[in-house]
């Protein structure tokens, strides 16, 4: 079989996988000693390997396989003078070889001369399925044990690329750093890192180098995971790599540097918000994945309780006033929001946001970027914002006095605001805007709602297992009596041995009614103010959780872990 190159190349230019000016600077580079033009494409980064393997599999009529169908392996490795390594090295796996049939698994058809000359002859019948390089990787160390990781493999192929020593010189020449960042080990080492997260659902990826090691750190489902690290000497160059597809500069290693990265993956679109900061041993990356795919704006989807959800509804229904969501970084204030605009979206609303980032791209929704650098920041964005006729605001965060004091006269004067403030509970924004200096006549006259939230992780069902939780930790929790079941995590191959697979929220909504205007008017205290509201029916953060604990949705451990500054 002859895999002609222009039929792959025409098959990703009709998918509109890469453009003709993109083809243009792949072919310079494949002239250049890079390999073929597809395969120098997808070491650019500009097209998965997956995507390429199909189109080959389409074209050819060549079964592809995932990493979990690549078959037993019957070959007798032991009575040959082929080692391990070298199938590692050359993406080959070889199933059988039996009378005149030989099979085989490949990530590149070009490679069934190799097969041919090493296996079996030109008399025998050659099959093969394709699978990528890592699935393939995995397979051979698994059935002829190379002693080797793909990402070792990888980074052993820098050997013969005189890669320089880490250091720490702040005066290294940035354009030996662009050549060793541009070669193709470094960027499927990259590739390798970030395919990686993705398939691992991670949020972030923590690239951090220390004085003898380097690390690489996913965050999933909000907690950090160390993961297999490229070795130490490649540091100075995966960091360059990663400045380089962000547009950062690459000389600069003294101040931190902010960037983004927008790629494909799996079919799926992915922006990458990249942080650089200057550490004692070297720069320290953060790169929050941005799955445009993967967010939730279905409210219902989000884990609000039926009473909840019906009362929020109601709430960001309403023609003006002020909504507040609020929680830590990281508790999914946002993707509520984005909810919450998604479901009162409608062609005879105008909707202006103003966030620091804009995370995700909302069809129909005027959406800006705060840039502090040229002026453009929340209350000068917020000004202009409310001369542009909008029915619905949502400011990303309110920080200081001059943001919350137009935010508040914004839903005074008709318009629907939405913002996040940083509070413990739904009654701590009140005491937040108070802090701020907002009299608390207009807080009452303004706000509408104040929804507190946090992220608990979600027990895997393949293998929750439930027991009976002891009289103390019931009482800590607030859910009463004993004899009551729940669930905790356990731990197995489908959800990486963590217990735990996505995550979901849980809620404490604070509706404004008369009687809590009244206390807020009167500048009643907000524990008072909680107490009032519980009174008269709504669900602390705890009281959701146990909920969903006594759902098997979650566990105590993970309610208490968000939950702990909640006093009952």
């Amino acid at each position: 079989m002859k895999t002609e190159l222009g039929t792959i190349e025409q098959a990703l230019l009709e998918n509109g996988n890469v453009s003709e000016e993109s083809w243009k600077f792949i072919k310079s580079q494949a002239q250049q000693g890079r390999g073929s033009t597809w395969k120098t494409a997808v070491a650019l980064g500009y097209v998965s390997e997956i995507e390429v393997l199909k189109i080959i599999s389409k074209k050819f009529g060549l079964l592809m396989l995932e990493a979990g169908e690549i078959p037993e392996s019957s070959f007798d490795l032991s009575a040959t003078n082929i080692s391990a390594k070298f199938l590692a090295d050359n993406r080959l796996y070889p199933v059988s070889v039996v009378d005149d049939r030989c099979e085989a698994v490949v990530s590149d058809p070009a490679s069934i001369p190799l097969i041919e000359a090493m296996f079996v002859g030109s008399d025998k019948t050659i099959e093969v399925s394709l699978a990528t390089e890592e699935a393939i990787h995995h397979a051979v160390e698994k059935h002829f044990g190379t002693g080797v990781t793909v990402m070792e493999s990888i980074a052993g192929r820098m050997d013969s690329l005189e890669a320089p020593e880490t250091t720490h010189d702040l005066d290294e020449d940035p354009d030996s750093l662009k050549d060793l960042a541009s070669d193709a080990p470094v960027i499927k080492l990259v590739n390798l890192i970030v395919s990686r997260a993705i398939d691992a659902g991670a949020s972030d990826i923590h690239i951090e180098p220390f004085e003898d090691e380097f690390f690489v750190r996913y965050r999933i489902d909000g907690i950090l995971h160390r993961m297999e690290a490229p070795p130490k000497k490649m540091q100075d160059a995966i960091i360059s790599r990663i400045k380089i597809m962000a547009k950062l500069d690459i000389a600069e290693k003294r101040l931190p540097q902010d960037g983004r990265i927008r790629t494909r993956t799996g079919g799926n679109d992915i922006d990458m918000r990249i942080s650089t900061i200057p550490t004692v041993f070297g720069e320290s990356v953060v790169m929050r994945i941005l799955d445009r795919g993967s967010i939730i704006l279905r409210l219902q989807e989000l884990g609000f309780p039926d009473k909840e959800l019906e009362e929020f509804n109601k709430i960001i229904a309403r023609p003006y006033g002020m909504m507040l969501v609020t929680g830590p970084t990281g508790s999914g204030k946002t993707t509520t929001l984005y909810g919450a605009l998604n479901k009162i979206n409608s062609p005879d609303k105008k909707i202006i946001t103003i966030e620091d980032p804009v995370e995700y791209q909302l069809k129909g929704v005027n959406q800006i970027q705060v840039r502090p650098s040229i002026g453009l920041t929340f209350q000068d964005g917020l000004r202009s914002i409310v001369r542009q006729d909008p029915d619905t605001i949502m400011v990303g965060e309110i920080r200081d006095i001059e943001t919350a004091e137009i935010a508040i006269q914004a839903a005074l004067t008709g318009h629907l605001v939405f913002s996040t403030v940083h509070t413990n509970d739904s009654a701590g924004a009140i005491t937040r805007l108070l802090d701020m200096g907002i009299e608390h006549y207009l807080i009452s006259s303004a706000l509408v709602g104040a929804l507190a939230q946090r992220l608990v992780r979600i027990l895997c069902k393949e293998c929750r297992e439930a027991h009976e939780p002891n009289a103390e930790t019931l009482t800590m929790i607030g859910a009463g009596a004993g004899g009551v079941t729940a669930f905790r995590e356990a731990g197995c191959q489908v959800c990486s041995q963590t217990g735990y697979r996505g995550r979901v929220g849980i809620y404490e909504l604070l509706n404004i009614d008369e009687h809590i205007r009244n206390l807020i008017l009167k500048k009643t205290a907000a524990h008072i103010i909680k107490d009032k509201a519980r009174a008269s029916g709504m669900k602390t953060l705890r009281e959701d959780g146990w909920k969903k604990v006594a759902n098997g949705v979650t566990s105590i451990s993970e309610v208490v872990r968000v939950t702990t500054e909640e006093v009952l």
